[in-house]
């Protein structure tokens, strides 16, 4: 099946405050960086825009840093720590001074190890759903247990566009929420593989998930609080 050309935008921006302040993107899964799987995640994109505290990209960890792809882009939203809807929009922005803008742009969190999988049912329903001529505002992702996840979807850019501008018009970007974000988007969800979108709020969520903080920065492991070392908030 022939799959849609499209852009990317990776949340990792947030205050990871029910960590205790350790950045989730640099939680470590099956010896990746959760941010380095969300990149390859979206590694389909035409180009990706990461947003989140351009610093903590450039620190030290004690894993290689992954070989970005040219097409990553670094922005932040303004001001910081104001949500994951001023982040989507300050994304947008920074993909649409790169060139031309795709169709579609892909919305994924950063806590999410195992999204790769349901990026690609997501791909492949959006697909579908575009080669029927039913194409909507896009997909979302809903786990096998009911949740919707907004933060894994892919949405059509122009109207995600419009979405961040309404709201901004009526000062509810900062700090608003993403549902209220995609309320007026027609989205499709669609069922994703069990796990592809658990995330990790907590050092529980990370036990269970195998999550493990890793040594970016003195004193993680002991706040890890037992996470196992096997495998925003």
């Amino acid at each position: 099946m022939n799959r849609l050309a499209f852009d990317a935008l990776i949340l990792a921006g947030g205050r990871s405050s029910r960590l205790g302040g350790v950045p989730k993107q640099w939680l470590v899964f099956q010896g990746q960086t959760l941010l380095g799987r969300s990149v390859a995640a979206a590694a389909g994109a035409r180009r990706i825009a990461v947003v989140g505290d351009g610093g903590s990209f450039s620190h030290e960890a004690q894993l290689p840093q992954p070989a970005w792809p040219s097409t990553l882009l670094m922005c932040r939203e303004e001001p910081p720590f104001s949500g994951p809807a001023a982040g989507i929009s300050a994304g947008l922005d920074a993909l649409a001074t790169g060139g031309e803008e795709a169709a579609y742009t892909l919305v994924l969190a950063c806590d999410m190890p195992m999204a790769s999988h349901a990026v690609t049912v997501l791909q492949d329903a959006l697909a579908r759903s575009v080669a029927g001529k039913d194409g909507g505002d896009g997909v979302m992702a809903r786990a096998a247990d009911g949740r919707v996840q907004p933060l894994a979807g892919f949405y059509r850019t122009a109207g995600l566009t419009k979405a961040c501008a309404d709201l901004a018009a009526r000062n509810a970007l900062v700090n608003g929420s993403v549902r209220a974000l995609l309320a007026s988007l027609d989205v499709q969800l669609v069922p994703v593989p069990a796990g592809s979108t658990s995330d990790v709020d907590t050092w529980d969520d990370a036990a269970a998930l195998g999550v493990a903080a890793g040594n970016q920065r003195a004193g993680q492991d002991r706040r890890a609080g037992g996470a196992n070392v096997g495998g925003n908030s």
